[in-house]
């Protein structure tokens, strides 16, 4: 009976730390109770079965932990809930070209530190050099860089 105690322990412990390898990332309940479940049938087993059980119980946890790791890494067991989405796309800057340094033109939003500028009509993500400025406030590029303009109030 002892032995089944150990057994069972020992089981719940390494499917709820492999569920939360797997399933559930991070640091959460599962590991938790996985990890007290795990220690709870190794103690047990030193406790009541004799020194010899409770090693033969901790080399065993631990290797099946690290087989199951292992097959369920390079199985395609999880393949069926892993991502595989490659990105593609990139950032949009076909408006660059027509915008140079000393361009004026007028937010469309709130510069806080980031926003939208509409500057030679073209509607750009705009970062200020610091402070904010306000929705319908005149502005000049200082510097254009692929991604986002840099601008200033004008004055």
């Amino acid at each position: 009976m002892e032995v089944l105690i150990v057994i069972v322990l020992c089981i719940i412990g390494i499917v709820l730390i492999l569920v939360e390898i797997f399933l559930i990332p991070g640091l959460t309940l599962m590991a938790i109770a996985g990890t007290i479940f795990s220690f709870g049938g190794i103690f047990y087993a030193f406790r009541n079965l004799g020194t010899t059980a409770g090693i033969i119980t901790l080399v065993s946890v631990v290797a099946i932990i690290g087989i199951a790791f292992v097959y369920l890494v390079k199985s395609k067991a999880l393949d069926n809930i892993a991502l595989k989405t490659n990105i593609d796309s990139t950032v949009a800057t076909e408006g660059l070209p027509k915008i140079s340094e000393g361009d004026q033109g007028i937010s469309i939003s709130r510069l806080n530190p980031m926003g939208k500028v509409r500057i030679n009509n073209i509607t750009m993500e705009a970062k200020t050099l610091g402070g904010f400025v306000d929705e319908n406030t005149a502005v000049t590029v200082v510097k254009v860089l692929p991604t986002q303009l840099i601008v200033t109030t004008s004055n």
